[in-house]
């Protein structure tokens, strides 16, 4: 199984980031996929999370509002929309997945990592 990230980089306090979390290899016609991340000298923070069996999904109170995780079935890509970024959003940013019908927005649900994105908001 495999997740890999893309769409990290750059931008401007205020804006907007779009990232993208590609799975495949997933054994089952459902999966979870959560968003994390982790700023330097912290711990890890999830996100958000969606459940690809009934479309659910979850947010942490800090991105609530701010932040929106979207699929695409036919590309099995999860994605996380920014918008509004502020400097403590800077970060390497995770996707997670695991095979099974719901979602939870923390580390330990998931069984299967990607290997980051770094997004740094800094004028």
């Amino acid at each position: 199984l495999q997740l890999v990230e893309s769409g990290g980089g750059q931008v401007q306090p205020g804006g907007s980031l779009r990232l993208s979390c590609a799975a495949s290899g997933f054994t089952r016609e459902y999966y979870a996929v959560g968003w994390f991340r982790q700023a330097p000298g912290k711990e890890r923070e999830g996100l958000s999370c969606l459940s690809t069996f009934d479309g659910n999904t979850e947010y942490a109170d800090s991105v609530k509002g701010r932040f929106t995780i979207s699929r695409d079935n036919a590309k099995n890509t999860v994605y996380l929309q920014m918008n509004s970024l502020k400097p403590e959003d800077t970060a390497i940013y995770y996707c997670a997945g695991v095979e099974l019908k719901s979602c939870l927005v923390s580390e330990l649900w998931y069984d299967y990592w990607g290997q980051g994105t770094q997004v740094t908001v800094s004028s």
